[in-house]
């Protein structure tokens, strides 16, 4: 299943010009950072540790003014960012569902830094709010030093649960982890704590909870709880 797609075009890294430009985008950013947003910073954090040291201020510096919308003057970071793809190579970057799986599919046939520019630059297609909410996930993903895979995308998505419905969906899977009954739309705290002990109590091998399951359940409920609590508290 497609989630979120960022096609990039460059130049190949044997042109001694830098060229860059943006293909498809399917970038959804709800709920926040939605799966574009996880999907840009994945591609930055699969990428930017095979950048020159020294440009990494610079892009920081980039991020900071496509988030506060303002013109970047080109070319940037040695590469000039245009409309045209004529005559460009294309890198493909997807994240995909797989069962309750999500995963990042890379094609890349450019230089690291194209592909890290490539979701830099696709931020900017987003409008103001959206930009607001995927920048900080991008400064995220270019500090992330540690393996790729389901760590990365808990970290972006500042989440413990990265189950597909999870991260479609946070309250809809929350209030169903919780075992609240259809219809459920806001619980109070009170009613949130009270089908949080009794499912915890449920799960406990101390009260005859699977063994085998129960430490998996248990951390669930617990993010249940935060993000209806979360919820809660802004309404």
């Amino acid at each position: 299943m497609l989630l979120a797609e960022l096609e990039v075009w460059h130049t190949r890294p044997s042109t001694p010009t830098r060229r860059l430009a943006l293909g498809n985008l399917v970038v959804p950013v709800d709920p926040p950072p939605g799966f574009g947003g996880l999907l840009l910073g994945a591609v930055v954090a699969n990428n930017v540790r095979e950048v020159n040291e020294e440009l990494i201020p610079d892009v920081h510096r980039l991020v900071d003014q496509v988030e506060r919308g303002q013109r970047v003057v080109q070319p940037r970071l040695r590469h000039r960012f245009q409309v045209d793809r004529h005559g460009l190579a294309r890198s493909l970057h997807r994240l995909v569902g797989r069962g309750e799986e999500v995963a990042l599919e890379s094609d890349t046939n450019g230089t690291r830094l194209a592909q890290v520019l490539g979701a830099v630059y696709a931020v900017e297609r987003l409008n103001d709010s959206s930009r607001h909410v995927v920048a900080p996930v991008l400064r995220k993903a270019l500090r992330w030093r540690g393996p790729m895979g389901s760590l990365l995308i808990s970290h972006l998505a500042g989440t413990n649960n990265v189950s597909l419905s999870s991260l479609a969906d946070p309250r809809a899977w929350a209030l169903d982890i919780l075992g609240f009954p259809p219809g459920t739309t806001r619980p109070t705290k009170r009613q949130i704590t009270t089908q949080f002990r009794t499912r915890m109590r449920g799960v406990h091998p101390d009260h005859g909870g699977d063994t085998s399951t129960a430490s998996v359940r248990m951390v669930d409920l617990a993010e249940a709880r935060r993000i209806l609590a979360m919820d809660s508290s802004r309404s």
